[in-house]
Parts: structure tokens; sequence; C-alpha cells
């Protein structure tokens, strides 16, 4: 294959990798690493011929970051989709994992996924409830997040909530029967009757219908009275949305938190697994203090092919907060755009981590190529800090004694939650995490766990509509 040929279109940039049931499907599972032809005849996957798969591997063997790993026997692997294409080099994605300096294949995001899917997703247009759910326990099913312009959020539904029925089934857990009923009553029925109890005891059934909705990324914008002061709390869900809408209502969030004079800001990421990074670095700049203006925000690396793409960008400080202390909740579904913002404000900032777990450890990137109806996303470049600092394949921990379960029992700026609790103790207390004021429950062992498919709790489905990865989109590829 002739090299690809990249050319500018603008300086936009995305962060996000799809992980959705329908791109599972036929994808050739059992291709191993050094497979050989076969003479059964080949099966494509609908919309796929193989012309696409002899494209998409082309691609592979000449943009993904770590091509020079890929057998020369790629070729004659008998592929019947472009999810197995992805999948099967993932396996060729060794690196170096900082700061252990453990060695092993890192790829976990590499993908294919529709063309239409794609441009709803990126757009952050949904069509389901707007229910956001996970396991508090193995028996324990709560609604996690709720979409502000959703059915759900329609029928007055709130995070913390419950669930105690699901088209008349009481017996919720994390059995394999019991999540396939869940994710195909939440995630794909066009109506469902759910049951709910709320935190006062009472229980409420409701009959959603599903719709399409525009998401909103901010979840939560609150100022509180502390004994260090005015603590600022953002909750940031998503790096996607309606960009006119996303930069007014980020403008607006800073504006109020700079007006109040906050002297601290709890930014709350546990969700967030990316987004455009365009968006991200307008965080960015609004986070970053006067210190750090002009100076390195971010580097891109690319393979020894493209090393004329690396690129280098700037923080451009915005508003007037000069913050040296940033407090960042996170998770296992903080990934991509949100680690990038992370690692971006470390060199400048003393970022304090509390969440439940480390986050997911999405330290490289990859673009939207275009094959046949698809889109094919093979990781295509590294992102670092101005220290140099990236290959974060491991996440970023939280600080000591700043690992407490998510707070999934309690709404969305109720001082009392888990994570805002700890993340406020810290800050009344200089930044130093005492154990005992927020016990960690009992139900931090259900937790999530990504992977080349949907999100799953305990190894089991619950959400085929998560993100994970770094999408650059400065660029555009083409043969």
């Amino acid at each position: 294959m002739a090299s690809i040929k990249i050319k500018s279109i603008g300086p936009i940039l995305f962060s996000g990798l799809l992980l959705i049931s329908s791109c599972s499907k036929n994808n050739n599972a059992s291709i191993l690493p050094g497979s050989t032809p076969t003479s059964t005849p080949i099966q494509y996957a609908s919309g796929v011929t193989k012309a696409i798969i002899d494209t998409a591997v082309g691609y592979s063997n000449d943009i993904y970051l770590w091509y020079r790993q890929l057998p020369a026997t790629m070729n004659a692997v008998p592929f019947a989709s472009l999810d197995s294409v992805m999948n099967y080099i993932k396996n060729y994605s060794k690196d170096t994992v900082l700061p252990s300096g453990v060695v092993r294949n890192v790829d976990k995001w590499s993908f294919a996924i529709k063309q239409a899917d794609w441009d709803n997703i990126s757009q952050g247009i949904a069509g389901d409830f707007g229910l956001g759910i996970f396991f508090m326990s193995a028996s324990d099913l709560r609604v996690k997040s709720v979409e502000k312009l959703s059915p759900a959020a329609a029928a007055g539904i709130h995070r913390g909530w419950q669930i105690t029925a699901i088209q008349g089934v009481s017996a919720i857990n994390t059995t394999d029967a019991s999540i396939q009923q869940i994710v195909a009553a939440i995630f794909s029925s066009a109506t469902a009757t759910i049951t709910f109890k709320k935190p006062d005891g009472s229980s409420q059934q409701l009959t959603l219908n599903a719709a399409t909705y525009q998401e909103q990324p901010i979840y939560a914008d609150t100022i509180y009275n502390q004994p260090a002061g005015k603590v600022g709390y953002l909750v940031y869900n998503s790096f996607l949305g309606d960009s006119a809408s996303v930069v007014n209502n980020l403008a607006a969030a800073f504006a109020g938190f700079s007006n109040a004079g906050i002297s601290n800001l709890i930014l709350d990421l546990r969700y967030n697994s990316g987004g455009y990074v365009w968006m991200e670095q307008l965080m960015a700049n609004y986070l970053i203090n006067n210190s750090g203006n002009g100076q390195v925000m971010n580097r891109e690396v690319f393979n020894d092919k493209y090393t004329k793409y690396n690129t280098l960008d700037r923080f451009s400080k915005k508003g007037n907060l000069n913050l040296s202390t940033l407090y960042v909740i996170v998770s296992k579904g903080t990934a991509s755009a949100s680690e990038l913002l992370i690692n971006s404000l470390k060199p400048f900032m003393n970022i304090k981590l509390v969440g439940p777990s480390a986050t997911t450890g999405k330290a490289v990137g990859f673009f939207n190529i275009p094959v046949g109806s698809w889109y094919i996303f093979p990781v295509s470049f590294k992102s670092i800090n101005a220290l140099g600092q990236g290959n974060y394949y491991d996440g970023f921990s939280p600080d000591a004694n700043a690992a407490v379960a998510d707070g999934l029992d309690k709404d969305w700026g109720d001082v009392t939650e888990s994570c805002l609790a700890k993340a406020l103790q810290g800050i009344n207390n200089n930044g130093t995490f005492s154990v005992a004021t927020v016990p960690i429950l009992a139900s931090k062992d259900i937790g999530i766990s990504m992977g080349s498919g949907p999100v799953l709790v305990n190894d089991r489905l619950i959400n085929p509509r998560n993100i994970s990865g770094a999408i650059e989109t400065r660029r555009h590829f083409q043969r």
C-alpha cells in the first residue's frame, strides 16, 4: 500500500472510542496472532468485502503506532470484518508502561464502527431513555446518571435512585441472565416500565419511552461555603456535544466560579471517558494558572513514518481563576481526553486525585479513517506533557488515603456523597486526606472493566454506549 496522505481539515480535535455491542458482531474472535489462510470460504460481515478488508490492513500497516511489530503474514489472515482487523493488531502493541517499566501489549482501543453510528455518537446525539446505571452491590442496581434533556430527566428520575424491577422482573443482579435482561430493557427497548426506590424509601413505577436528545456534558455546577473558603464543584461527563452550547455553558460555569471568588475547585470526571480534544483543551485553558500560560500543554508523537506530523499545543489562559491546586474525582471510567487533561496540567498545578480506582490509562490516540461505509481507528500517536511524561497505561491512581467508593446512593452535589465528601475533606485539611472521615463502602468491589467491547460490571455488560479513546481530526487520512 502507498503511504497515507494527510491533509488538514481544520483545528478540531476529537477524543473517544465507542464501545458498542453492535460493533462486536462478526469480529472473528478466533483469529489469533500468526493465523494462516484457510480453505473455508470467508463469510464477510454485512457491508464488508475483501477489498475493504485489504484497505483496513493496509492502513494498519502504515499508520499503526506499533506497525513495526505487525507480522508480514497479516495480509494472509482470513479477516471477515473490520472489527477483527482492529482486534488482531492489538496483539502487536508492546510498549513500556510507566512508571513501572513493564513491557506489555497496551492497545485496548483500536476499533471499527459504521460511519452513521459514529456520526451520532461523536455529536453527542442519543436515542434512548438517558439513564446511566451501575451496580452498587451485586444485587443493588442504581441510577448513576441522568441526561438533562432525556426522557428519564423529564420523568423526574435522579442519580442515586435504586432500580428494583424492570419490565416486571424484580430479580436484578449481576448474573449473566439478569445482565442480559437489563441491557435489553434499558439500552435496546423503545419502551420500558421500571420501578424505582427513592432515597426516602418510597417506591415509584415509571414507563419510559426512548427518544432522541442532545447530551449535555455539565451534570452539576455548584458552589459551597466551606471552612477553607468557597469551593466550586463541576461535574463534567463528556467532551462531546453541540459545540456552541458547550462553549457557552463552559464559559458561564467558569465565570460563575470567578465571580464567586472560589479558592478551590473540584472537577468531577469519574464518568468522563472521552470527547473532542478541543473541548478538553478549552477546559484546560480555563483551569491552567497564570504560571502555565503559554507553556507546553501537550505533544502528539507519531510512528517513524509520520514524525513530520508530530504536533505541540500550548496553553492560552482563559478566565480569571488562578488555582495552584485542582481536586479531580476519577474512576476506571475516566479516560482519554480526561486523562489528557490531567496529564497536561500536572507540570503546572498540584493535582489531587480522589475516587474509587485508577483511571483507564489511555495515553494514545487515533483518527477516524473511512473504509467503505465504516470508520477504522487504529492507534496512531502518543500524547505526552511538557515534562515528556506519557505511557500512563496503568492510569492515574487516587492520592494516598483518597481512594473511596463511588457514592451511587447519593445525588450529584450531595456533600455526603463519598467522593465529593473526600475531596472536601482534603480541601478543608490543607490537601491532606484522613482515612476515617469518609468510609469506603463494601460495594467498592463492583467496578468498571474496560475492554474491546461494551463496558462491563464484574466482566458483565452494563452500558453499550460508553466511550474511551482519543481521536485527532485535525488530519484526514486518505489513500
